[in-house]
Formats: structure tokens, C-alpha cells, sequence
């Protein structure tokens, strides 16, 4: 009976987990496409207003949403990823110590 609570509550944390990866990989793709749309328009209506294509594409209104909004999928790639994603984790740290240890274990043994 327990056993198949444990399993329940594993399935549901991994279904919740999964849900919200899916939520991120869609946030990502509307930020792109959207600002390729965005991007495209901004240039487009620069360059009718008598920019030139260079001063068009380096004006800072181009990308400044993608800047902004890029903030706001950063911290929902770590609100649903973490630290982990970017080999900072709990494993990380314990690694980390063991290799220090290790380390400083074969320095003692070379006096």
C-alpha cells in the first residue's frame, strides 16, 4: 500500500515537472518568433522613417525587447530548471569537496 503511494507521488512530481518544462520550451518559442516579428517591423518602419539599413538594425528599440523579455525567460529557465542546468547543483558542490579532498589527500601522501 505504501509502495504504491510512493510511486503515486513520484509519477505526480515528475508529471508536474514535465508540465512545466513544456511551459518553459513554449515561453521560449513565442519570445523567438515573436521578436523575430517584432525585430522585423521595428527595422522596417525605421527604415521608412529614412534610416539607413545599418542604422536600422543597430538601434538599440530593435533589440530591446528581446533584452527585457529575454530577462524575464532566464529566470523561468531557472525557476524550472535551477542551478542544476548550469552544473552549479547539490551534486556540483559534493563533487567539488570530494576533489579537493582527494586532492589534498595525494598532496600529503607525496611528503
Amino acid at each position: 500500500m505504501e509502495q504504491n503511494y510512493i510511486q503515486e507521488h513520484n509519477y505526480m512530481k515528475a508529471k508536474k515537472r514535465v508540465k512545466a518544462m513544456k511551459g518553459f520550451y513554449v515561453h521560449l518559442v513565442v519570445y523567438v518568433l515573436v521578436n523575430i516579428f517584432l525585430s522585423g517591423i521595428i527595422i522596417f518602419g525605421l527604415m521608412q522613417s529614412g534610416y539607413g539599413f545599418y542604422d536600422a538594425i543597430t538601434n538599440f528599440g530593435v533589440y530591446s525587447t528581446w533584452l527585457f523579455w529575454g530577462i524575464g525567460v532566464f529566470f523561468h529557465f531557472m525557476g524550472v530548471f535551477g542551478f542544476k542546468s548550469l552544473g552549479l547543483g547539490k551534486d556540483w558542490e559534493e563533487k567539488k569537496i570530494q576533489e579537493l579532498l582527494d586532492k589534498e589527500d595525494q598532496q600529503k601522501r607525496k611528503f
